[in-house]
């Protein structure tokens, strides 16, 4: 198997729908020499970085719709009121901005006691962990410690193989690197349950993906793959002499006040939290405990709908990248479609942008792991300020359905639309 990161279009809808390095703290990884293959020539046309991206800026983004006076409780209430259900046992969401806020919690804690969900319940946010690598990596640009356009090799020389052509640090914050994914321990459920206690590393991951070949010249397509954030961790390592871990915690957690967001230690979710489940053929299982150092940078981080919806405001208020940083949060790269399809570009540094049927523009980020589904996400009017904010969690029955958890598409619109 290889280790990707779902997209469909539904899972898009849902997305936001739902120079100077010191010496090395991380120690430059040895490869193997060339192997006589052919790099992939830089031939394409277009350029996936800051300088190439149209802005994707808040007048733009608000353009096509007027904010919304009023909040659709009814149908927030409704998306979420028969749990649990066959295909999610609880949901949180979390709904904020100018129109007024909501808060709704459904479901039970476990199936065994069948005690009521705990609203503030810890969870696994998967690549909702990504929000935070883009956003420290960009606080890293913005204090010049990092610049978009140099070459990751530059910072992490002997890390990719020496006949890949350069790959800057902006290609694999917006997903256009051409890196290709890493193995895994199997495509179905039942291989990756057998093997959800093992410990994998960053270096293990980025060895497996670079024996290949990239999937494409860097900059000409888009392929959403955790690989690019799993390099990125290492990254904000070498450039700071700390652990990724910490520089989170320093830079966004502490000042945000995420208090009950944490990257774990073991495969347990530490604190209150409900339990997630996987249904298989023979019934559900139990997914709580699971070791997901395979997410590591890009999908492991665990947090509550409250700390989310802290972050959420912090970051599109500015208060966590700068606002000349954060506009790349905005910008999707112009003129190249998604990786084995025609559908244009759609993610950004971090996040992905989308539209809504009536219209909304939105920005935000999913997550998916067993028993899982989570999502954050914003509208902003025309000034660039927020308009509603979005955070929930379904704990779903098949979270890593290709068609996603059916809970939050509905979610997205009835938080996020018109009335």
């Amino acid at each position: 198997m290889r280790i990707r990161t779902r997209t469909t279009l539904t899972a898009a809808a849902v997305v936001a729908l739902a120079i100077a390095a010191g010496p090395a703290a991380v120690p430059a990884l040895a490869h193997p020499a060339p192997t006589g293959r052919t790099p992939t020539a830089s031939t394409c046309t277009a350029a996936a970085s800051p300088a190439a991206a149209s802005p994707a800026s808040a007048s733009t983004a608000a353009a096509s719709r007027a904010s919304s006076p009023t909040l659709d409780t009814e149908a927030l209430q409704r998306t979420i009121a028969d749990l649990p259900a066959d295909d999610a046992t609880a949901a949180i969401v979390r709904v904020g901005g100018r129109a007024g806020s909501w808060q709704g919690a459904a479901g039970v804690r476990d199936l065994t006691s069948k005690q009521p969900v705990l609203a503030d319940g810890r969870f696994r946010a998967g690549s909702v962990t990504k929000v935070l690598t883009a956003a420290v990596v960009l606080q890293l640009v913005a204090e010049h410690k990092v610049a978009l356009n140099q070459p990751v090799q530059y910072y992490l020389p002997g890390l990719l193989p020496a006949d890949y052509p350069p790959i800057t640090v902006a290609q694999l914050l917006n997903h256009t690197s051409g890196l290709p994914p890493a193995d895994g321990p199997g495509d179905s459920f039942e291989a990756q349950y057998a093997h959800r206690f093992d410990t994998t590393t960053p270096q293990q991951l980025i060895a497996s993906a670079t024996a290949n070949p990239l999937e494409f010249a860097p900059g000409c397509k888009q392929h959403y793959l955790n690989i690019n954030y799993t390099v990125l961790g290492l990254l904000i390592e070498k450039v700071t002499r700390d652990s990724y871990e910490h520089q989170v915690q320093r830079r966004v957690l502490d000042p945000v006040g995420m208090h009950d967001t944490s990257y774990p230690t073991d495969p347990h979710i530490s604190g209150p939290h409900n339990l997630g489940y996987q249904r298989t053929s023979t019934g559900l299982v139990d997914v709580t405990d699971w070791n997901v150092s395979a997410g590591w940078a890009a999908g492991d981080v665990i947090s509550t709908a409250a700390d989310l919806e802290r972050f959420t405001v912090a970051l599109f208020s500015g208060r966590v990248v700068p606002k000349a940083q954060l506009r790349h949060m905005l910008e999707v790269p112009q003129g190249i479609t998604m990786y084995d399809s025609t559908d244009p570009a759609s993610y950004t540094m971090g996040l992905a942008r989308s539209v809504l049927p009536d219209g909304t523009v939105s920005y935000g980020k999913t997550g998916e792991r067993f028993g899982y589904a989570s999502g954050m996400g914003a509208t902003l009017d025309a000034h660039g300020r927020i308009d509603r904010t979005l955070v929930f969690v379904v704990n779903s029955t098949d979270a890593k359905s290709p068609s996603g958890n059916p809970r939050k598409l509905p979610i997205v619109l009835a938080a996020l639309q018109n009335p």
